[in-house]
Formats: structure tokens, C-alpha cells, sequence
């Protein structure tokens, strides 16, 4: 029997009309679709029919044997000669394990591609009114882990290369982290009053953003209960969102049109 084809494909940071025109075609030819927690529902809706939809859900810190068994599935799904579209939040290349799943299939000798995908730590503070780059403020940019702790062995970051060289950094996966992340940071030469956003659903209507500095934001995350999924944002360019916030006028513009409607 023909072997089938894999995609594995970027399904964008929450908003479900952020995936690409590919990302798309790829759930609307699939026979198999095998998706992540953080993929938007609603994205399955462009699925036919007859479509298989397999969750893949996995929880923070609870990743090893899920990843085999969504290995062996591909495997055997594209042994019986099916498209398969394997759906995961943001772009597959950050933190998606996409390399992994890659060379299981390529091991296999299974035809695959990778569509890329909007990734969180650019989208999520571009609906914050945050650009992660700005000609005034930051010319460099880093994609960072934000759950590796130096008390499990797991802190591999050059922190003082960060602290010291790099003008805006993302964190991903770090919300239960903050406090370390931000100590390190300082540590190794960052200002104490360097601004940081964290925000929570981007780009979703569950969106909230948090502004504060690297001495007060892990309180303010306590305060409001800000959990997963969240950005954490460093840089002088949070400070943009005064300005240029957008997002949530938008929401509210929204909201004073529902109210006028309802009173009518």
C-alpha cells in the first residue's frame, strides 16, 4: 500500500483566523487530524465530515510518553495510506517538538512537511500593542524556555548572553517560573526596572496583559492569578503598549456596541 503523507502544521496563537491559507488546507484534506491542546476548536470545524479528530493534549511537565504514542500514530496512520494533519499551537519550530516527530517520520520513510505558524511570543504582544522589535527601543530578539530550573538540572540558559545582549526577550512556558526568571535576569545584569508584560490567551477574547517591572511583576501575576498559558515579555519596548494598545479598545468598542443594541 502507498504511504500516506504527514503535515505538520503551525495552527497560530489562538485566534483562529491567524493560521495560514496552507495551515488551513492541510485540516481540510486531512483524513487524520491529531491536535494539541492549545489548537483552537475551532479550527477543526474546516474538517470533512468523515475526518478523524485525535486529541494530543498534553499538561505542562507532562510530556515523554504522550509524544511517543502521537510518534507511533503518525507512523501507523501513514502506513495505511492517509493524510495526516498534525495540528499544533503557534509555529511547530518553537518549542513544538516538530524535529522530533520529523525524524520519526523520516526514519519511517514518510513523506512529510512543515507549515509554519505564527508564533505566540510575536503575535501575543502584537495584540498587546507591544512589537518585539522597534527601531528606538530593540534590535534584537530572543525566543527563550521559561521552565527550566537550575534545582532540577534542567537551566540550560546563558543568562549573562541575555541579561546583557539581547534587547527583547520572550518567555515561553515560564508563568509558574517568574520569579526565578526575573531574579536571573537581574542577577546577571538586567535593570531591576526593566519593564515586562505578561499576557495571558493572546489573541484570544480571553486575552488579559499585565505591565510591570522585574522587581514587581511576579506579585502582580499572585495578585490576579495569571496561570498557563501566558507570554513573558522583557524589554523597553512594553513600554510601546501605552501608545499603541489596540486590542482591547477593540473589545471594548465591541461591548459598548452590544450594550447600545441590547438597550434599543
Amino acid at each position: 500500500m502507498t504511504k500516506g503523507n504527514v503535515y505538520l502544521v503551525g495552527a497560530g496563537p489562538g485566534d483562529p483566523k491567524l493560521i495560514t491559507v496552507y495551515g488551513l488546507e492541510c485540516i481540510q484534506k486531512a483524513d487524520v487530524i491529531l491536535y494539541d491542546r492549545l489548537v483552537n476548536k475551532e479550527l477543526l470545524n474546516h474538517a470533512k465530515s468523515e475526518t478523524e479528530l485525535i486529541f494530543c493534549g498534553k499538561l505542562p511537565g507532562k510530556h515523554e510518553l504522550i509524544q511517543e504514542q502521537i510518534n507511533a500514530l503518525m507512523v501507523e496512520k501513514a502506513l495505511e495510506g492517509k493524510i495526516i494533519t498534525r495540528l499544533k499551537g503557534g509555529d511547530p519550530c518553537v518549542f513544538g517538538r516538530v524535529g522530533e516527530e520529523a525524524e520519526v517520520l523520516a526514519e519511517h520513510e514518510i513523506t512529510f512537511e512543515i507549515v509554519p505558524g505564527i508564533t505566540s511570543g510575536i503575535a501575543a504582544p502584537a495584540y498587546a500593542g507591544i512589537t518585539v522589535t522597534h527601531r528606538d527601543y530593540a534590535s534584537s530578539f530572543a525566543i527563550v524556555t521559561g521552565h527550566g530550573r537550575a534545582d532540577k538540572q534542567q537551566d540550560h540558559i546563558n543568562w549573562s548572553a541575555l541579561a546583557q545582549g539581547i534587547d527583547t526577550i520572550a518567555f515561553y512556558m515560564g508563568v509558574g517560573n517568574l520569579d526565578y526568571i526575573c531574579k536571573k535576569l537581574i542577577e546577571n545584569g538586567k535593570r531591576a526596572e526593566t519593564p515586562v508584560a505578561v499576557i495571558n490567551w493572546g489573541t484570544t477574547e480571553k486575552q488579559k496583559t499585565l505591565i510591570g517591572t522585574l522587581t514587581t511583576i511576579e506579585q502582580l501575576v499572585k495578585q490576579t492569578g495569571l496561570k498557563h498559558p501566558s507570554m513573558i515579555i522583557v524589554g523597553e519596548v512594553v513600554n510601546l503598549r501605552q501608545k499603541i494598545q489596540w486590542f482591547e479598545e477593540i473589545k471594548l468598542d465591541h461591548k459598548k456596541e452590544e450594550k447600545h443594541v441590547n438597550h434599543q
